[in-house]
């Protein structure tokens, strides 16, 4: 009887076992180390069609910004998967040029897999009913508007693709091309497949392939964001210079580890705030 009671007693341990909810993170730091140095050597191409087709960062999605060199990671994606998810932030601050861009180069390349995401409207009712935040609290306009929006969207993917370049600033220098997304604790894998290439390369490519180019670049707008908070660059100057000039800031927060609503107790325009316009 002992016996038997002792073997019911371990097969309904054993069943809570398999029935626990798993809580782990998709991806650890020990992943993102084992697939940089799968790719270690391999061009991007092969490392894209390892990603995409052999699904070794599971379900995945292109966060693109439709900017200056986002032409080049979205021809690479379409040669392999034209259907994979292109995630589009729609945060209502575009120049009406990166929204025409937009929709040319999704045809040019045939996506099929743009997903339009977009902050949500009772937020923005709360937190900037007039539209201004960007110009006192950037962090909160990009927070409402970017952060929050994406980190919904992705809830639904392992891994997200991103545009981001070694040579773009200081604060990307040394980038991997895989890494662990902190903003939460999914585990997250970041994939960015362009971390090694530099500007000639980037120009070499469009030029080769024939890709459309925005227009904003022939007009000193080499890092293109929200209209507000993007300035022409001097040549010379790092290239994402004129993102929030005169701002102690160099990123929007979907790039950053544990961002966070920095608009949090900040409603509304500060006493005696003049607009800027």
């Amino acid at each position: 009887m002992a016996e038997t009671a002792a073997r019911k007693q371990d097969a309904r341990a054993q069943g809570r076992r398999v029935d626990r909810i798993d809580t782990a993170p998709r991806f650890t730091e020990t992943d993102a180390i084992r697939l940089n140095n799968l790719f270690r050597g391999s061009d991007t191409q092969d490392m894209l069609r390892g990603v995409l087709r052999d699904r070794l960062a599971g379900d995945l999605a292109v966060v693109s910004s439709f900017g200056a060199e986002s032409a080049v990671l979205l021809h690479l994606i379409a040669q392999i998967d034209p259907a994979t998810p292109v995630l589009f932030l729609e945060t209502h601050k575009h120049f009406p040029e990166t929204v025409a861009y937009r929709d040319e180069l999704v045809a040019h390349l045939g996506l099929t897999g743009l997903q339009i995401v977009e902050p949500d409207a009772e937020v923005l009712a709360k937190k900037d009913d007039n539209g201004l935040r960007w110009s006192w609290d950037p962090d909160g306009c990009c927070e409402i508007r970017k952060v929050q929006p994406l980190a919904k969207a992705l809830l639904h993917f392992d891994a997200s693709i991103t545009g981001r370049k070694g040579f773009q600033s200081a604060t990307r220098a040394g980038l991997p091309r895989f890494e662990i997304d902190h903003s939460d604790a999914q585990g997250r894998l970041k994939i960015n497949p362009l971390a090694s290439w530099t500007k000639d390369d980037l120009e070499g490519w469009m030029d080769r392939h024939g890709l459309p180019r925005h227009p904003l670049v022939a007009l000193g707008y080499p890092s293109i964001g929200c209209a507000p908070c993007t300035s022409k660059v001097a040549p010379g100057e790092d290239p994402r210079s004129g993102r929030w000039k005169g701002w102690d800031k160099t990123e929007c927060g979907i790039h950053v580890p544990g961002s966070t609503d920095s608009s949090s107790g900040i409603d509304d325009v500060p006493p005696g705030y003049d607009p800027i316009f």
